[in-house]
Formats: structure tokens, C-alpha cells, sequence
């Protein structure tokens, strides 16, 4: 099958696969919701390490009552999966290089914060390193004037992939535990602060 054939039919298959295989997890699973904080009024940059993304749309959910929010992914064939899968549970997509038209990418997400979508990032994406944080999330937060909140998951149990990310996948009747930090700002910092202050909340045991 040519190259390009095959990934559009797997890009047709594997979404809707994917969903239910992290619905049927989900569902098997005991579940723990810690929410530290208020979370804002206003529209947030929900920040999450690559590794951790799986379950996440179950803690936005849990967040916000009524969600509205726009993730930032790749362009990459991977990223296409992801995107497919997001849509099966309402959610937007921004589809971009981290290095080829970023600042199109970064106006794109600010316009649609200004639009009352949140925003989900990963800063250590798309390809790592692994827990690193890249510029992107802070001109984001600076430009927009917007709150950050870390979204963490962890499992008792689980396959952790041998990818630069070292991507979690839980088991099934594991126990999920889910954690959304308090939510902070980095308007006042300068990067490098920023980005290490960036790291350490979302780096925080739970």
C-alpha cells in the first residue's frame, strides 16, 4: 500500500480506536480528582507533559463544566491521530510546527484565547526533550495575560513506552489519580525564570 494511502486510512481508523480504547480504560478504572486551587474564570493554558496526555481530557472535563478548549498539536502523522481523537470528545485543535511557522501557530492559539477558548500545551513537545519546556507556552501566557495550570495523571499500574517521552498508557481496573495545581502566571518573569518555574510545578509529586 503506497505510504501516503495507508496513513490517510489509518488516520480514518485509528481515532475512533483510540477513543474507545481510552474510554474502555477509563472506565475500568477507580478514579481520584485532586483540584487545587480556584480554577480561573477566564480562559487558561492547561500545561501537561507529553508522557501524561492519554487520560488528560477526563481532567479537563472534570474542570471545566462546560468545555471549550483548543489543543495545540502537531503536524506530524502522529499528531493527526491525536487530533482525531480529541474531536471524539468535543475538543479543537491547533495544528502547527513547534520550529516552522511557529509565531503563526502562537497567534493562532492567542486568538482563540481572546475567543474564551482555553488552551492545552505540552511543553516539552512535540519531540523533547522529555520534561524540557520550550518558548511557545510562555509568549502564550505573557501575550494573553493568561493563568497556567499544570494537569497531572498518574496509575497504579501501567505500560510506559520506550519513546523519547516515555508515554504512559494505563491498565485496565488500575487506579487513576488526577491532579489540576493551582493556577500562576509567568507575566512578570523573563524566560529563563519562567521556564524553570514552569518546570518545577509541573515536575511536583502528588
Amino acid at each position: 500500500m503506497h505510504k501516503d494511502l495507508k496513513r490517510r486510512f489509518l488516520s480514518k481508523i485509528f481515532p475512533s480506536l483510540g477513543y474507545l480504547i481510552i474510554k474502555g480504560i477509563y472506565l475500568t478504572c477507580k478514579k481520584e480528582y485532586v483540584i487545587k486551587g480556584d480554577m480561573p474564570n477566564e480562559p487558561f493554558i492547561a500545561a501537561l507533559w507529553h508522557g501524561e496526555l492519554l487520560m488528560q481530557p477526563y481532567l479537563y472535563k472534570k474542570v471545566r463544566k462546560k468545555p471549550k478548549i483548543a489543543c495545540m498539536i502537531s503536524e506530524h502523522f502522529d499528531g493527526e491521530i491525536i487530533a482525531g481523537i480529541i474531536r471524539y470528545f468535543g475538543f479543537e485543535s491547533i495544528r502547527g510546527s513547534s520550529t516552522r511557522g511557529s509565531v503563526k501557530v502562537l497567534l493562532k492559539a492567542i486568538k482563540k484565547m481572546r475567543e474564551g477558548y482555553d488552551i492545552a500545551i505540552t511543553p516539552d513537545g512535540p519531540k523533547g526533550p522529555r520534561h524540557s519546556v520550550a518558548d511557545g507556552i510562555i509568549a502564550i501566557s505573557k501575550k494573553a495575560d493568561a493563568y497556567i495550570v499544570p494537569f497531572r495523571y498518574k496509575a497504579s499500574s501501567y505500560w510506559q513506552l520506550k519513546s523519547w517521552d516515555r508515554f504512559i498508557i494505563p491498565k485496565p481496573f488500575s487506579k487513576l489519580t488526577f491532579m489540576a495545581s493551582e493556577p500562576f502566571k509567568v507575566t512578570d518573569m523573563e524566560s529563563k525564570e519562567a521556564k524553570e518555574y514552569i518546570k518545577k510545578r509541573l515536575s511536583e509529586p502528588f
